[in-house]
């Protein structure tokens, strides 16, 4: 276990985790939830690209307007050009300024009255608007928008100072171009050549766009804020519903890990039927299993220390005899003592130790298909050929089908070797043995009786018990270790079988062991 656990295996299979590793589950469900909306709030990128095409549709509006405001110009006398221009100017809510080819101004429509281009000056402007226009700095920056130019009034009467009008007049085409007021807002200024005459610019304050942006921006922002808040919450109770009881689970296997306590219990959480719930059950009965397994080792270990201790002081008090003894038949006797308890101690120690190897060596062992019927049919014939005393007879009936099991052969015939030898041990003389085996729906019965005393009802589970051993009064005391039983049993549990002690159907004296096991699956 210690090897799996720093194999470099798992120690390159963790890696890729380790980062994240030292971080509690509710932060990093969080986290992952706030980066999903960490990508949501990228709308606002989508904001400013929404943004640029409605300043370049209104640059291109800009210029398709000021060709028609030339071309009008250019058609109209001197005496109605100054009408013209303050007429087209309030209708298309723009300042237009008109210039001659050395630059020098020839008209205005501020100059004529109409001051309906102004911009704001932000010192002036509200706590709310400076919140707004910090708020678009810190968004543009974010986004990486590109920033346009400040837009600087020129001298009255250098008109080629403006860019717009200085292309106008040397490509004789159109040109606009994206200023930003001081406010933040869009200007946009476009200018076309006229005949003759000069160059019109006209100057327009988008103030529209920014609102309309601010206005899809809040929008998100709210709908944002919500999401946000709803999340962090479903976020907060996803690792309540997780974490919690995660960290009950731990801190209860942390118990039973230390041993401070005699039962510890794992929370079974069976409100839950997720897999947080399946993994409380799981290491609830894991901790149970557990502790009756502890249970069972210290019980044993009690058990061989009781069942060592009655050969030892006979042996002990045999050997302290013979120091003392000069009559050599005394002393012959303490000898058979001494060597009757040697046999009893080897055949105790071999029985405890294959009783507490059993379980490890079951869970590691290769089940192959086995002919129950043939085993018993062997282990019979070889007890006959060796004798049977006092005129027992043992009877064996089975079917001629292959009753066959998946087990290990040597563990099964030692089940039944026992068994048939308990049953002839409490045999009166002339007595008979039945043993049948048959399949009942797919489970292999084996029942060997005897018409002994038989075992009182009372005595069904204790016969299993390890160490528990009724003998037969005649046999010679010290000849089993109270073993027998309780392998077998462990064996058949070990192939997913059953092993128990009833009455005789036929109401006669006797014992009736029963052992069901699995059948193999045909193929």
């Amino acid at each position: 276990m210690a090897r799996d656990i720093v194999s470099r295996t798992n120690e390159e299979r963790d890696l890729a985790l380790k980062w994240s590793n030292r971080v509690s589950l509710t932060p990093r469900i969080l986290a992952v939830n706030i980066f999903a909306l960490a990508l949501l709030g990228g709308g606002f990128s989508y904001l400013d690209s929404y943004r640029s095409r409605i300043v370049d549709s209104r640059v291109e509006q800009a210029s398709r307007e000021v060709r028609l405001i030339a071309q009008a110009l250019a058609s109209a006398t001197d005496k109605r050009r100054d009408l013209l221009v303050l007429s087209l100017a309030r209708d298309m809510g723009t300042r237009i300024r008109l210039y001659g080819e050395n630059g020098k101004m020839i008209a205005d429509s501020r100059e004529l009255g109409l001051r309906n281009v102004v911009l704001r000056d932000p010192d002036k402007d509200p706590w709310g608007q400076t919140a707004a226009r910090f708020l678009d700095a810190v968004i543009d920056t974010v986004a990486g928008a590109d920033r346009a130019p400040l837009y600087r009034e020129r001298a009255r009467d250098q008109g080629l100072d403006w860019p717009d009008v200085r292309t106008a007049q040397s490509t004789h085409g159109g040109a606009a171009t994206v200023w930003r007021a001081p406010d933040r807002t869009p200007v946009i200024t476009a200018a076309a050549p006229i005949t003759d005459l000069g160059v019109v610019m006209t100057t327009s304050n988008a103030r529209d766009i920014t609102q309309t942006v601010r206005s899809e921006r809040y929008r998100l922002s709210v709908v944002l804020a919500i999401v946000s808040l709803v999340s962090i919450l479903l976020s907060l109770f996803l690792a309540r519903t997780i974490v919690r009881p995660l960290r009950r689970l731990a801190r209860a296997a942390v118990r039973v890990r230390l041993g401070r306590a005699r039962e510890v219990v794992v929370p079974r959480l069976p409100e839950r039927s997720d897999e947080i719930g399946m993994l409380a059950r799981a290491l609830s009965d894991m901790s149970q299993a557990l502790r009756a397994r502890i249970d069972a080792t210290e019980s044993f270990a009690a058990d061989v220390t009781h069942e060592l201790k009655n050969p030892l002081a006979s042996l002990r008090s045999a050997v302290d005899g013979l120091a003392s003894v000069k009559d050599p038949e005394l002393q012959a006797r303490l000898l058979a003592i001494v060597q009757d308890d040697v046999h009893r101690l080897d055949r105790l120690i071999s029985d405890i130790s294959e009783a507490s190897r059993l379980d490890a060596q079951l869970s590691r062992a290769t089940f192959e298909p086995v002919d129950i019927g043939q085993m018993i049919q062997a282990l019979l014939d070889q007890r006959e050929a060796r004798g049977l005393p006092n005129g027992i007879r043992i009877v064996f009936d089975r079917r001629a089908e292959p009753l066959r099991v998946l087990g290990e052969g040597a563990r099964l015939e030692r089940v039944f070797d026992n068994l048939i030898e308990n049953a002839i041990s409490f045999s009166p003389e002339n007595g008979l043995v039945t043993i049948s085996a048959s399949n009942e729906r797919h489970v292999l019965v084996v029942r060997v009786a005897d018409e002994g005393p038989g075992v009182p009802e009372e005595a069904y589970e204790a016969i299993f018990r390890r160490f528990h051993s009724v003998r037969p009064a005649a046999e010679a005391f010290g000849q089993h270790s109270g073993l027998g039983l309780a392998i077998a049993r462990t064996i058949v549990e070990g192939h997913q079988g059953s092993i128990s002690v009833e009455a005789r159907e036929d109401r006669l004296s006797g014992a009736r062991f029963v052992v069901r096991l699995p059948m193999a699956v045909r193929d």
